[in-house]
């Protein structure tokens, strides 16, 4: 009897076990709403209902299973994008190919396929074809490096945004995220208005895009105090970027009008126009120097995806791999910033269309933004030059035709996301 009063008393007045057997009852109750919820819709489980010690019958079937079924689904899907990913990388090779032959082909200056592999014949494995010198001037000194420089620049703005969107668990992330873009813009503006080379205006606005980003990580880093970095790392990356704009509004503000502004103006538009051989190493290192890591740590970007935790439990150094990703995110957009201006959604909509295609596993969908991302880019550069009989800034066929393209993403796409 005063082990029974000692023990606590519900609302109906009957007695509560102790906590070990409370433990257990809660375990068993557990086993047995699962065993139940195995049968299907129909099912019910057993529940109790207060102190009277009745039970009410519990649907298990309803929301549970259809979101298990979504699940399920959602796997199948992955795994049959998994299984076709290397046959969609051989595809958009080829298509790559194709494209970039139509590319030396189209222009102002019409020239056949022929003649463009004759002028690829003679430069690079000594042939003696009979072509135009006109030919190998357009061919060898104006669209070369101009498709380089597209290829390279989509390629490294569909990683990067590939990259930040599993960095940062955040369908909406872009490589301009921490102010990359936004600095090297600054950065850019500045030499044009105080009367600089082209060559400097790419050096400044790569030094300013790195520097953007490393105020950001160090602000971010002071502000965090080693707690929830990665939302730290994107509100000040909003207010940096937000920053270096305001800097490039009193830049052009302060630009003459009749000479400095225009040409301030037009850069951050964004155009392969000014592509030539000479500045093609200073796009092509920085970018290769920052894909290739990205492409060897791939297989840990799945893990990071995840969660902090869940990447440690599989031994991953997370704050290596994210400062890693980082830095060469942020090397490979300051350099395409840097080369051909503000070029906008092709870091936003190109990853989405790349796990559209081969699900969500960054071993196959870094390769795939790669590909897809150069691709574009470089449709997209024709279509400047070759619609109107003045060329169009890049930024403004990108946003015309990203905006609708990743609304049809949106709708379309959005398991992928996961």
């Amino acid at each position: 009897m005063r082990e029974q009063l000692n023990r606590p008393i519900d609302d109906a007045g009957m007695s509560l076990p102790s906590a070990p057997s409370l433990e257990s009852g809660v375990g068993s109750l557990l086993a047995l709403s699962s065993n139940a919820c195995a049968g299907g819709a129909g099912e019910t489980a057993p529940a109790s209902c207060g102190g009277a010690g009745e039970t009410a019958p519990v649907p298990c079937g309803g929301a549970g299973a259809s979101a298990a079924a979504s699940r399920g689904a959602a796997g199948v899907r992955a795994a049959r994008k998994a299984k076709r990913a290397f046959p969609v990388l051989v595809g958009l090779g080829v298509a790559l190919v194709v494209v970039v032959l139509a590319s030396f082909a189209l222009g102002r200056y019409g020239m056949g396929v022929l003649d463009v592999l004759k002028v690829a014949s003679n430069q690079l494995l000594g042939t003696a074809f009979a072509v135009d010198s006109a030919h190998v001037t357009v061919v060898v000194q104006v669209r070369f490096p101009r498709i380089v420089a597209a290829l390279a620049i989509g390629a490294a703005l569909a990683a990067a945004g590939a990259s930040y969107q599993g960095l940062f668990k955040n369908p909406m992330c872009s490589p301009d995220l921490l102010g990359a873009s936004a600095g090297a813009g600054f950065g850019a503006s500045f030499a044009l208005l105080m009367g600089a080379n082209m060559f400097v205006v790419q050096v400044a606005a790569f030094v300013c895009g790195i520097v953007a980003v490393a105020l950001t990580y160090f602000v971010s880093k002071a502000v965090s105090r080693g707690e929830s970095m990665t939302l730290c790392l994107v509100l000040t990356g909003m207010v940096v970027g937000a920053l270096f704009q305001a800097f490039i509004t009193m830049t052009k503000y302060v630009a003459d009008p009749d000479d400095k502004l225009p040409s301030i103006t037009y850069w951050l538009m964004g155009g392969l126009s000014s592509a030539n051989l000479d500045d093609l190493p200073l796009l092509l290192v920085p970018v290769v120097i920052g894909l290739v890591p990205m492409l060897l740590f791939r297989y840990q970007l799945n893990a990071l995806s995840f969660g902090d935790e869940e990447a440690r439990a599989l031994g991953v150094n997370t704050r290596f791999v994210r400062a890693l990703f980082i830095a060469c995110a942020t090397l490979v957009t300051a350099a395409s910033v840097a080369a051909a201006g503000m070029i906008g959604w092709v870091g936003l909509v190109i990853p989405h269309l790349a796990r559209m295609v081969v699900g969500p596993n960054h071993r196959v969908l870094l390769p795939a933004s790669l590909l897809l991302g150069g691709l574009y880019l470089l449709i997209i550069d024709d279509l400047c030059r070759c619609l109107f009989a003045i060329e169009l800034p890049l930024s403004v066929l990108t946003a015309v035709i990203g905006a609708p393209f990743f609304i049809y993403l949106l709708t379309r796409g959005r398991s992928t996301w996961t």
